[in-house]
Formats: structure tokens, sequence, C-alpha cells
């Protein structure tokens, strides 16, 4: 998978999780959920390794570059280029990129708790590296991108805090909510991390036993995007994984929550494969209010593509944005607000989601399952969220009668006119 955008890539790699670092988008994507760390008490404990991947053998250490031996960066080839990539799954097909696998297998135990105590320690490891990388690279820190996923989006809030010069952009994956829902934000990702922190919220709801939810809820970004209400994810069987859970109990755990947990990282890779049909996330101040229709608005930068050209805007208040997906790539479904006025006084509000633009909208055909004696008033709305456009209809028929039946809906000869009633 190939993106030819950037003009260089670092990767870094944490035991069975990745990181993912790009300059211009240094993107560091940081992967650890159950694969744990030794307490460590100093950060010359923790053992990291940075081996450079050559393109040609992703999967294997070629070369290390090792921090305060800047030989190692001109005898590992390291260098800017102007093509990089984007991991699927782990690795894919790497063409003219830098690929660096930090590794700190040794250190990796089995312990959650643990493992979340010492995401800071590696931060810091990490902000060392990139300090280092600074001043014997010239890489410019305005640029760095940094990705994390579950644990690894804190480790990346930490790497970025404990850089001596802050970052460009951090994105959280689905942040890590045990350990971490509610702390000060200087124990977890926040938005004084980098310059622009974005966050994609895909499994906060209580499950497995736990009372919070396997990713963080609140917002923890400059702006936080929850696609599908941040909790249920089409395409995910979460019913079938506790099955699992049951029949073969613990080992299940880990493929019960990586279905939705790991859509963020989906998301992400969605935005890259599909740049041109990246999903598209609203402000608004709930989901109950965006399932409503309510906030598919697009003015004042109330509209963002979701992933990796999300609008960097940064205001004192955590953004909060919602969207609709579908349940395998691509992922980008189309909203659509509908408002039928019943009577002079009623009018009901609710939104649509279709996997194709469905374009001018002509007709409208649905069936009543109630009688209504105001038939003669009814109109419908209809606003599309992608591309603005509203086209208002009327009764085909206004002299139909007032029992259950189908009801056409046609454009309004004079919409404007009927706009101005409502």
């Amino acid at each position: 998978i190939t993106i030819i955008k950037n003009n260089f890539i670092l990767i870094l790699y944490l035991n069975i999780s990745y990181y993912i670092l790009f300059l211009n988008g240094h993107h560091l994507y940081i992967d650890n959920f159950l694969e744990d760390l030794r307490d460590l008490s100093d950060v010359n404990k923790a053992n990291v390794k940075f081996s450079l991947r050559n393109p040609s053998q992703p999967d294997d250490d070629v070369c290390y570059i090792v921090r305060g031996k800047p030989e190692t960066l001109s005898s590992c080839n390291f260098k800017n280029l102007f093509c990089h990539s984007w991991v699927s799954g782990l690795f894919e097909s790497w063409k003219d990129a830098n690929v660096i696998v930090v590794d700190w297998l040794d250190t990796a135990q089995n312990y959650y708790a643990l493992a979340a105590q010492n995401t800071k320690m590696v931060g810091q490891e990490i902000g060392l590296f990139i300090d280092w990388l600074e001043e014997s690279a010239n890489v410019p820190l305005e640029k760095l991108h940094l990705l994390g996923y579950s644990l690894g989006a804190h480790i990346a809030g930490f790497a970025g805090s404990h850089a001596t010069n802050k970052v460009g952009r951090i994105t959280g994956l689905d942040p890590a909510g045990p350990n971490f829902e509610g702390v000060h934000a200087h124990r977890r990702l926040s938005p004084d991390d980098a310059h622009f922190v974005d966050v994609l919220h895909t499994f906060t709801r209580g499950s497995l036993g736990l009372s919070i939810g396997i990713g963080i809820e609140q917002p923890v970004g400059h702006v936080d995007i929850y696609p599908n209400g941040g909790s249920f994810q089409p395409g995910c069987n979460l019913r079938g994984a506790l099955e699992k859970i049951a029949n073969y109990g613990i080992l299940a755990l880990n493929n019960a929550i990586r279905g939705e947990h790991e859509r963020s990282v989906q998301l992400f890779i969605d935005s890259l494969l599909n740049e041109g049909e990246a999903s598209r996330a609203y402000i608004c101040g709930s989901n109950d209010m965006f399932n409503c229709g309510m906030c598919l608005q697009c003015h004042k930068n109330r509209r963002h593509i979701v992933g990796y050209d999300a609008s960097k805007v940064r205001k004192a208040r955590s953004i909060k944005m919602f969207t609709k997906t579908r349940g395998s790539l691509p992922f980008r479904v189309f909203h659509y607000h509908r408002q039928e006025k019943i009577t002079a006084n009623k009018t009901y509000s609710f939104l649509v989601v279709t996997e194709k633009d469905i374009g001018d909208l002509l007709m409208l055909k649905f069936k009543l399952k109630e009688s209504t004696s105001s038939l003669l008033s009814l109109l419908s709305s209809v606003r599309a969220g992608e591309t603005q456009k509203k086209i208002v209809l009327c009764l085909k028929d206004p002299q139909m009668g007032s029992s259950a039946q189908d009801v056409v809906f046609v454009t309004c000869k004079e919409p404007w006119r009927s706009l101005s009633k409502r």
C-alpha cells in the first residue's frame, strides 16, 4: 500500500505492537493492548532497539539505528524520500521508505496493568529518540506525525510530551480506556502533547466484565471522532467473539476485543487507500442528536474528513464529531437528514445513511403505519450532508384520504414557498 504524499517515513515497532512515524507524515503507529511490560524504574532498562527495515525485506532486521551514534544513520542509509507506505495488519509492501522498528520484546509480559503503568517510561525513551533524530538527521518535528493504537496512543502522547520540541500531530486510534479513563491529562494522551491531536473512538462501551470500555470514551484530543457512536461497529461480531470466550476461555479474549477496537486502525488505513472517498464526520453535541440528523451542517468547519487528511482545527475545548460507516472497506457512507412534517406543529427528524450517493431526489415513497387526519399539510425535506443539497417534497396527491397507505412525495413546484411556511 503506497501513499505518495510525504517525504519520509519512520516506523517503530513495539512487541506485537507497531509504531509508525511519518515525517511530513513521519507516523508513529503504536499497537499494544494485551502485550505488556515489566516495571521499568530506569528508562535505560527498556532495552529498546531501533531496527531499520529494508523495503524488500520488511519483516527482517537488516540494520539497527542506535541513539547517540549518528554513524548508524548513514550506515543504515537513513535518508529523506518522496514516497512512503502504510501498514495493513503488520507490513504490506514498502517502497522507497525508511522503516524503523522499535523492538522492546525483552521487556514484554502478559499483565495489562503493568503495561499501562509502563507506557510513560516507553514514551520517554521514544521522546529521547525523537530529540536525537531531530538533532542528528534534521527531522523537522512540526512535520512529525505520531500514530498510536490502544495503549500505544498514550505512549505516543508521552513521547510527544517528553520530546524537547513539540511534534506536529498525534493521532490516537481508540486509546486504551482502563487505567486512563478520567485521569489527569498528564497521565494520558491529551491535546497538550502535539500541535494537533485527533482521536478515533470505536470501542468505548463497557463489556467483557468491564464497567468502562476497552477504548477511552472521554475526549482526549483537539478533535475526537466517534464512528457509529464510538461503540458498536458494523461488521464486528461481538456475540460470536463472546461465544469463543465461553468455549475457549481467556485465550480467546484477544480476538474478542480486536474487532471493534481495531476498527479505528482500519478507518485510518481506509483514509489512505481511498483518499478521495474517506468518511466525513460532523460536529455534534451528542450521538442522539446526530442520529436525529440534526448535525449535518458543514459551515464554520463543522465537517471534517476522517483519518489522514483530517482538518487541523485547534480550539480550547475538544471538538466531538460523529459519523456512520459501513461494515467493511471502503467504510464511507452518505448521510441524509430527513424531516417529515405531519401537522403544523409536529415534525419528525431522523438520520438516513446510504452506501451510494442517491443524487438528486425526485420522488419519495413510504408507508404510513398510522392514519393521520392532517395529510394535506404533510411535507418532507431531505438534506444531504456530503453535498449540502436540500430538497423539499410535497404530496403528489393532496386529495388523498387519511387512512394508512403508501404516501408518495414529489419535488414541490414552489419549494421556497414551502420552506418559508416551515
